[in-house]
């Protein structure tokens, strides 16, 4: 051991030793180590917290313009859509536009219902109190109802004539009919998945510095190729086929509940709980 010790001093530069060199990469080592699975339930226990505890007016401004970027999602998949040849590839390549109103809703911190599926619910399943359930409903509430609005108010942006040329619009509206074509079971079916891709994508942000732009791509996208439901993103859609008369008002609701339902149980009742289960006896 004294004979290692004594070559690797003679290996290091003049004046600095090896334990000179540990303390100085010591950080880089921090940097670079994966986070534990604790950890990342505290960052977003403590993001949670701080989102329970947000004025009612900050979570309505941030939620509607949450909810005006998501339509961004629909727009984009649509333009994609009508540029692109018919191809058997054309799916893969245009599910590249849905990311585009996600990125600038978690890039931009905004309020959106799935992501709070898990990081409002995190705080609860650690300590539950009554005051943290009203929190709790208060922010699902306004958030979904802000959210909503929002998509709805990019929906109607879409129509005005000069925002859109008809033969764009027709390819949003396209894209938008699959949720005619879908049973109300299906509807939630398909919403499972896209809410567990959601929280996903919420738990591996906090060690996923520097890549951020790349893991809400990969998630996001996933939920447009799988044909997956998201319940603000396709009520841009529903918005769009109702302003456009290719449905009634009913349509709304009976896209609404099922799709909302299939995001919580993918997000809370799924990923939620089983990122609780594997911490719960350490933190």
């Amino acid at each position: 051991m004294t004979a290692s010790k004594t070559e690797a001093e003679k290996a290091a530069p003049p004046g600095e030793r090896p334990e000179q060199i540990e303390a100085d990469e010591r950080e880089t080592v921090e940097e670079l180590a994966r986070l534990r699975a604790p950890v990342i339930y505290r960052i977003i226990s403590d993001e949670g917290r701080q989102e329970l505890a947000r004025p009612a007016a900050s979570i309505w401004w941030s939620g509607l313009a949450a909810g005006m970027a998501l339509g961004l999602s629909v727009v984009m998949k649509g333009l994609l859509h009508h540029y692109l040849p018919d191809t058997p590839w054309k799916p893969v390549l245009e599910s590249f536009g849905y990311p585009v109103g996600f990125l600038i809703v978690v890039l931009g911190r905004l309020q959106l219902f799935t992501e709070n599926t898990l990081t409002a619910i995190l705080p609860i399943l650690t300590q539950p109190s009554r005051k943290r359930f009203m929190q709790l409903t208060k922010l699902w509430g306004l958030v979904f109802v802000a959210n909503v609005t929002g998509a709805l108010i990019a929906a109607a942006f879409s129509t005005i004539p000069g925002m859109a040329g008809a033969e764009q619009l027709s390819a949003m509206l396209e894209i938008s009919a699959e949720s005619l074509d879908r049973s109300m079971l299906e509807l939630f079916l398909k919403g499972v998945p896209a809410g567990f891709l959601i929280a996903a994508m919420v738990w591996m942000m906090p060690s996923s510095k520097g890549f951020e732009f790349w893991v809400v791509l990969l998630m996001t996208y996933l939920i447009a190729l799988g044909g997956f439901t998201h319940v603000i993103a396709g009520t841009t859609e529903v918005g769009l086929l109702i302003l456009n008369g290719q449905g009634g008002l009913a349509l709304l609701p009976g896209f609404l509940l099922p799709s909302a339902l299939g995001n919580l149980v993918g997000g809370t009742g799924l990923f939620a709980v089983l990122a609780y289960a594997q911490v719960k006896e350490e933190v």
